[in-house]
């Protein structure tokens, strides 16, 4: 297993001088078995707590839920390389060590593991799993499947669990039920997240591949699951059925208790985004997300909903905003140039499509992490942040250190004083307009491809590319527009075949070692990789560093806000809305705990995991 190694590891030990290098303990009853870990402090809940607290542990067990997908699929392997699963089958019908508790920022509490054990500097961890663990066909959990599990995500599974393959540098089986990780340490300390993510690691049958190709993602092969749902049919590019195991092994866990409430769950695919909101107002599926505000107000016109049929319902959630909008290829020149992609993010005229589009409702996303306290602060960088970012000062771009903000317009279609602006850069990078058509020094035109795919946003994108458009004709570029389905999307994605296209970064309270297949150099040049734009920013990927290697609350915020102040002034997205509030209109004989709403909203974690169906009143 190789090691990994952090570029100009030099620059980044200067940087991590400022902030606590000590390893903290994780609860003064460090290196003995506990119920949970978190990744800073000790778990809200208590040993023998009684459920979630965003669960319903009274919940009636029954009923029939649909969701709704726009594409198809040819896998139902949703671990291998090759092909495409459904990809709410990870979530329903498998499990891992540890289970997460979306109501707080980062904390697992037990599941197919009664008990996790680590030291102070979380360099190794082990794991005791639960007897009762079991397969959905009845045979046991071993030490043997997990340790196989490891080995084979990491080595022959989809790409996003090779990385974490890397940090082990040896897993074995300790004693009966027990099964030991220990982190590589050549590089200095291990982040302290690697025992959370080891929890997290889904957990699959060896035997049942002794004569399969794991990798191939065969349809037929479908991996069993230790989950309160098994596959039970399904019909390619149409539809998949999920019944509950009556035999499932955790129904008794205090972590599973009014969760998995649905006796069968199924899941709908169709060819557009329109055809399956249409498919919800007749009533064939059990909800549907809206993430246009002037759409999600005329859908309280709807007859269903007059009629009480259907409800819609507004989940507030704590996390940060992420970062959505259009990604800027820096593969591709002149995206390369910051003062072209400064001059693009001048040009969109955010207040005008945002009124246009939505009637001014949704607020505009201000950082990636905004709306949280991990959030950069506006204006000058305070100290702590100046001091982590200082050994990177010859490479930050203008309005790191000294602050940054989008631009704003009055809210005018002309948007005069920004396309001056835009106008200016894009002269101060080499670009004149000549004839009408703006070229650069070899009389090359400035010409982008917006690559958009079928999906629930698809709409409202590209009616923001069509003002855009016409805004960026008067600089005189011409943007092109392309609008294919998922399956063409998915390898042009992978392969950077875009200028700009549409991206959502979902981000937590705890951002951990993913933070690196976002925004890390490795991404920028291998295909398939989450760094979309191309990044490869040294003080980055120093901030990760510093990030994940802190051991208080406090150094690692100031860490993320030097991060957050370094991605937005990147310039890498231009940044749209922020959906700060889940709004899901649904079956009105759905309920869930509307008293006990946990932190992260309506994510995986909360719809439908903890919903249940009532009889109509």
């Amino acid at each position: 297993m190789r090691s990994r190694r952090f570029p100009l590891f030099e620059r980044l030990s200067a940087a991590l001088a400022v902030v606590s290098l000590g390893l903290g303990a994780i609860g003064d009853a460090s290196a003995q078995p506990q119920h949970g870990i978190a990744m800073y402090g000790d778990p809200a809940l208590p040993p023998g707590y009684a459920a979630l607290p965003y669960a319903n542990p009274d919940a009636p067990k029954g009923g029939r839920v649909t969701t709704g997908n726009v594409g198809g699929f040819d896998s139902l392997n949703p671990f291998a390389p090759k092909g495409t699963p459904p990809w709410q089958l990870r979530f329903f019908a498998y499990e891992s060590l540890l289970g997460r508790s979306w109501d707080e920022p980062f904390t697992l509490y037990g599941l197919l593991a009664e008990t996790i054990e680590t030291d102070e500097s979380r360099a190794w961890v082990e794991f005791t799993l639960n007897p009762a663990a079991q397969f959905s066909d009845g045979s046991p959990v071993t030490p043997e499947d997990v340790i196989w599990s490891f080995e084979t995500l990491g080595t022959r599974g989809h790409l996003r669990y090779r990385d974490f393959w890397s940090r082990i540098a040896s897993i074995k089986q300790t004693g009966p039920g027990k099964v030991r990780l220990d982190f590589n340490t050549s590089d200095g300390p291990p982040d302290r997240d690697l025992v959370l993510l080891a929890g997290l690691r889904p957990i699959l049958k060896k035997s049942q591949w002794d004569d399969k190709v794991f990798e191939d993602g065969a349809i037929e092969d479908v991996p069993l699951g230790t989950a309160p749902y098994v596959i039970d049919s399904y019909q390619i590019d149409r539809q998949v059925i999920l019944r509950r195991n009556p035999d499932y092994w955790g129904a008794d866990l205090a972590f599973r208790r009014g969760t998995g409430n649905f006796d069968e769950i199924r899941i709908d695919f169709y060819g557009d985004d329109s055809v399956m909101k249409e498919a919800f107002k007749a009533g064939e599926i059990s909800y549907i997300r809206e993430f246009n505000a002037e759409r999600w107000e005329e859908m309280a016109n709807l007859p269903a909903v007059k009629r009480g049929d259907i409800k819609r319902s507004e989940i507030p959630n704590g996390q940060p905003s992420g970062i959505s909008g259009f990604v800027m290829n820096t593969r591709n020149a002149p995206l390369d140039d910051w003062r072209v992609r400064q001059a693009l993010i001048d040009a969109f005229n955010f207040e005008y499509i945002n009124d246009t589009l939505t009637g001014g409702r949704q607020p505009r996303i201000t950082s990636y992490f905004s709306n949280s306290e991990l959030g950069m602060h506006p204006g000058p960088a305070a100290d702590e942040v100046r001091k982590l970012l200082a050994p990177f000062a010859d490479t930050l771009l203008p309005g790191t250190l000294e602050g940054y903000t989008l631009p704003v317009s009055d809210g005018s279609k002309r948007n005069r004083a920004n396309i001056r602006a835009a106008a200016d850069l894009l002269n101060d990078a080499g670009w004149t307009v000549q004839e009408g058509v703006l070229r650069n020094a070899d009389g090359q035109p400035l010409e982008l491809t917006v690559l958009l795919q079928q999906d629930a946003l698809v709409q409202q994108a590209t009616a923001m590319m069509d003002i855009y458009a016409r805004a960026l004709d008067r600089l005189g570029i011409t943007l092109k527009v392309e609008s294919v389905d998922n399956a063409q999307y998915t390898v042009r994605e992978a392969n950077y075949d875009f200028d700009l296209t549409y991206m959502r970064r979902s981000l937590s309270l705890s951002p951990g070692t993913e933070q690196y297949f976002y925004w890390g150099a490795k991404g920028a040049d291998q295909p398939g990789s989450r760094n979309l734009m191309g990044m490869n920013s040294p003080a980055a990927e120093g901030m990760i560093h510093a990030m994940l290697a802190a051991t208080s609350h406090e150094d690692f915020v100031t860490a993320v806000r030097a991060l957050d102040r370094v991605l937005i002034s990147g310039r890498y997205v231009i940044p749209i809305h922020q959906y700060s509030v889940g709004r899901i209109a649904h079956d009105a004989r759905l309920h869930y705990p509307e008293d006990r709403l946990p932190l992260y909203g309506d994510g995986v974690g909360f719809l439908p995991e903890v919903w249940w169906m009532a009889d109509e009143e």
